[in-house]
């Protein structure tokens, strides 16, 4: 296994368990009183501020973007704050390992919209996203427990537009090193949420310290969890990346377990189970293209001559 492919998948990977810790710290707060809109919009801006900052001192070289690059993820960014609006808005009104149950259907919808970039999946990738079909089923196996058809809808929404953002993003990260990318994919998303929060008559910060930890540790999770994401994107692409992703479900689980007090059955650990099967088969995909393939709807996405003059190498 090449070092590369290596690296993006202990990236994609490492993205996973901060995932997996978002939605139980997002619940957390929103238990405490805090409005979902609340809680997107002060995790969204301060994780994006916190990236800035750290570039602008340390790593001021990569900042520089051109101009398809900077609207792809301006793009992406926009698509996904609006479905982190749509995420948060639905763990108001379901439990944080059911809903990221749902959310775990967002390889399904990557695959829709990289066959679309004329990227087809390999045939081991559709056998690894046909076993995911029955794990989501098991694990969504609830007993008696109802669950609110308005946050299904919500999460469903907010996995699918999760899903389109990552093939966007792969076609930037061709040309552009992870930390460019994430951090004008973050501030796109901060210019969605933050209109969004101000405009909102649950627009009130908490007032309490006790109820600032799970916010900033949330936003301490989405910093790390989106920077190697698209360490992972970039290295092994948004298909593989989007699956190993599914492991977030198993942390989220565990951790929802132990601080929420939330259960699962008999029939959701099957599930688990086999999505953790889904996850082993990793190490028997081929390693993705390096190039934009031609045409696609994402095409004009790509730089069409990269100079040899930057502040750093393109392929980092």
């Amino acid at each position: 296994m090449s070092k590369l492919r290596t690296k993006g998948i202990t990236a994609a990977l490492t993205s996973a368990v901060f995932f997996g810790m978002a939605p139980v710290f997002g619940k957390q707060a929103i238990r405490l009183g805090v409005s979902p809109l609340t809680v997107v919009a002060t995790r969204t801006i301060l994780a994006a501020l916190l990236l800035l900052t750290l570039i602008a001192i340390f790593k001021r070289q990569y900042l520089y973007i051109y101009p398809a690059g900077l609207l792809g993820c301006l793009l992406a960014g926009w698509i996904n704050g609006i479905g982190s609006l749509f995420y948060y808005s639905a763990l108001g009104r379901i439990d944080a390992g059911v809903g990221q149950l749902l959310y775990s259907l967002y390889p399904l919808f990557v695959a829709l919209w990289m066959f679309l970039d004329r990227q087809p999946p390999s045939k081991l990738t559709l056998f690894r996203l046909g076993l995911t079909i029955p794990a989501v089923y098991l694990l969504v196996q609830t007993g008696t427990q109802r669950i609110d058809p308005v946050g299904v809808m919500q999460m469903l929404m907010a996995a699918a537009l999760y899903a389109l953002h990552l093939p966007i993003n792969q076609r930037v990260l061709y040309d552009m090193p992870a930390p460019t990318v994430t951090v004008y994919t973050l501030l796109a998303m901060s210019a969605v949420v933050l209109p969004t929060f101000f405009f909102s008559p649950e627009n009130t910060l908490p007032k309490e310290t006790l109820i600032w930890w799970p916010i900033i540790g949330l936003t301490v999770v989405t910093f790390f969890a989106r920077l190697t994401l698209f360490m992972g994107v970039k290295n092994l692409g948004g298909m593989q990346t989007a699956l190993l992703g599914l492991s977030e479900v198993i942390i989220t689980i565990l951790m929802a377990y132990h601080w929420l007090g939330e259960k699962l059955s008999f029939s959701q650990w099957l599930g688990a189970l086999l999505l953790g099967f889904s996850l082993i088969l990793i190490g028997l995909e081929k390693k993705p293209p390096q190039k934009n393939s031609p045409g696609g709807w994402l095409s004009w996405l790509s730089h069409p001559a990269i100079s040899s003059e930057l502040p750093w190498n393109p392929h980092d």
